[in-house]
């Protein structure tokens, strides 16, 4: 979770009064923060570090705390933010060309008219755009963030994308005008900049943002222009966010809005900007939307364990920033405001109400549950428990792999096409080697293997873990598209193969399943039958059937998938799909 330094000094002057460090940290717990640490800055003096949550996006910075508390303490009641009429609606515009779909398709823009800056409020400003940056925007991969002196620019904007070579400008703090692909090479050394150089380096395009007179104002998602820098002088502040994720984006927007739009002539205002995209589609933001989240009474006191009535619950939720009311007919009606996007659901509101009624209580006003049942472990997790047990007593040392892997880990190392296959893709990967969610458990612990080979031979390594598959939506997917199967993986690594070592492994699973080896007096049981798969060596595979039903695959590890993980000497492989084998044998408790 994100923690928000603010100095002491500044935190309780905004909140009026002051503290001991044991009463803040007591305050901190009854609104459901956390002190993590108290320093001593030699710039800031007394600072402290504070855990907020990672979806309260309204905390990351003081002034976001400070309201927070003041309302929460019944010093400050809750502010109503809104949008005023632009001074000059046809400069507060975003022209919006078609080639920015090639890079980053989105922008949302506002003004905040008539800022007081000081020092303080200045490095706020920033921080806050840093936190947003790290945090919601995934490191500038979503949203990027511009925010300009608006005096110094003239509207309406442009946002365009363009080859390197026709971008210059003087970038941010520096007094040589540079060419933006000369620009990326000398902030791929810069430490602060150097992380996000490689999100549009290679691009036929960059995005850039531009006024009426061509001046630049920011070469996005890298660095703003030092035309347009924020100064303590600047009065009237115009914020642009270029994005991949639209909505994001706007949460990002209404964020930084609402924490500093307190400081605006008329406080908690901002002036609209209007979007034009190509299609001629007009939008206009911020959105600082109040959204309506019915909560039912009696499900926020069966969720906290209390017995409250409306007026209470009402009273205790408005504490917490969230304006609420009674409908009458056991419902309660609160106004979300625009800086919590967090609040989705009821389950959402009733855990602010337990906040508020302080955790603290909750453990005095627990009661026994109405319904008695009687538990017991499931037995798939039995079963894999039991055969993590059998595989140690075997020699086998168990394995625990990353459930995300590359592509080229499940399909090109192990001979795979996965075109055809139910794997999982993973959405915006922070690298490679977490593109996909592992639809088998060889591919990690072959990995395992070559990290380890300056260990003694043999190699016995094994694995009972879940892979996940994709799967069309139904009761077992709950919505998600994909399942998980749990699949029991082992490995014998060797100077030989031994694939006598690997099938004796498996005769010794079937003896504690209690499954016999099927023969022509016995056709219920265990058999292999000899089949070839891309992974495996030909001729020396195939499939694991318990009653007829296929259950798994052994054989020997095909030579060039040895030679793909790095490995130099062979390997036999055994996996079984746990699911399947317990539906065949009733294997459980007994």
């Amino acid at each position: 979770m994100p923690t928000v330094s603010v100095t002491r000094e500044l935190l309780f002057k905004a909140l009026g009064q002051t503290y001991t460090d044991e009463e803040f940290d007591e305050l901190c717990f009854q609104y459901g923060l956390e002190v993590d640490d108290i320093v001593d800055d030699p710039e800031k003096g007394m600072t402290y570090k504070i855990e907020v949550g990672a979806n309260r996006y309204d905390l990351l910075c003081i002034e976001g705390i400070a309201r927070s508390l003041s309302v929460y303490l019944g010093k400050e009641s809750l502010p109503r933010y809104q949008l005023v009429p632009a001074k000059d609606p046809q400069r507060n515009r975003l022209v919006v060309k078609p080639d920015t779909a090639r890079v980053r398709p989105y922008v949302v823009g506002a003004v905040l008219r008539g800022m007081t800056f000081t020092q303080a409020v200045y490095d706020s400003f920033i921080d806050l755009q840093d936190k947003l940056h790290q945090n919601l925007a995934r490191k500038r991969t979503l949203v990027a963030i511009g925010t300009h002196d608006l005096d110094t620019i003239t509207g309406p904007f442009i946002y365009d994308a363009r080859p390197p070579t026709d971008i210059s400008f003087v970038p941010l703090n520096q007094t040589q005008e540079l060419r933006a692909d000369k620009m990326l090479e000398m902030f791929s050394h810069d430490s602060h900049l150097k992380e996000y150089v490689p999100i549009i380096k290679d691009k036929p395009v960059y995005p850039v943002i531009t006024d009426q007179k061509g001046v630049v104002l920011s070469l996005p998602p890298i660095i703003n222009g030092n035309h347009s820098k924020i100064t303590l002088k600047t009065r009237n502040v115009f914020i642009e966010c270029t994005a991949t994720d639209k909505h994001k984006a706007q949460i990002v927007l209404d964020t930084l809005v609402c924490m500093f739009s307190g400081y605006c002539d008329q406080p908690f205002t901002a002036e609209p900007v209007e979007v034009e995209y190509p299609s001629g589609e007009k939008l206009q933001y911020p959105a600082l939307r109040y959204v309506q989240q019915e909560a039912s009474v009696d499900y926020c006191n069966t969720l906290a364990g209390v017995e409250e009535n409306a007026e209470s619950i009402c009273k205790l939720l408005t504490s917490m920033s969230l304006n609420a009311k009674p409908n009458g007919e056991g419902k309660i009606v609160v106004d979300v405001p625009p800086t919590r996007y967090d609040i989705l659901h009821e389950c959402d509101v009733a855990e602010d109400f337990a906040v508020a009624y302080g955790f603290d209580k909750l453990a005095a006003d627990l009661r026994m549950p109405p319904t008695n049942t009687i538990g017991q472990e499931f037995e798939l997790n039995y079963l894999s428990d039991k055969l993590r047990l059998l595989l140690s007593q075997n020699n086998y040392t168990e394995a625990a792999t990353f459930s995300l892997c590359s592509k080229a880990d499940m399909g090109e190392r192990m001979r795979v096409s996965l075109e055809d296959k139910p794997w999982v893709r993973v959405g915006n990967p922070k690298t490679a080697e977490c593109e996909a969610v592992r639809m088998n458990l060889l591919p990690g612990i072959l990995k395992t293997i070559a990290a380890n080979k300056h260990v003694s031979l043999p190699i016995r390594l094994f694995e009972v873990s879940d892979i996940v598959l994709r799967n069309k939506c139904s009761a077992t997917t709950r919505g998600t598209g994909a399942r998980n199967h749990r699949f029991l993986c082992a490995v014998n690594y060797n100077v030989r193969a031994g694939m006598e070592v690997i099938q004796g492994l498996l005769d010794n699973i079937m003896i504690a399943l209690k499954v016999p080896f099927a023969d022509q007096d016995n056709a219920r049981g265990y058999t292999l039958e000899g089949k070839d798969y891309p992974s495996y060596f030909p001729g020396f595979c195939g499939d694991v059937l318990i009653n007829g039903v296929v259950v798994g695959q052994i054989g020997l590890v095909h030579p060039e998938v040895i030679t793909n993980f790095n490995l130099n000497n062979p390997a036999a492989a055994l996996e079984l799909n746990l699911e399947k084998v317990l539906e065949v044998t009733n294997f459980g408790h007994c």
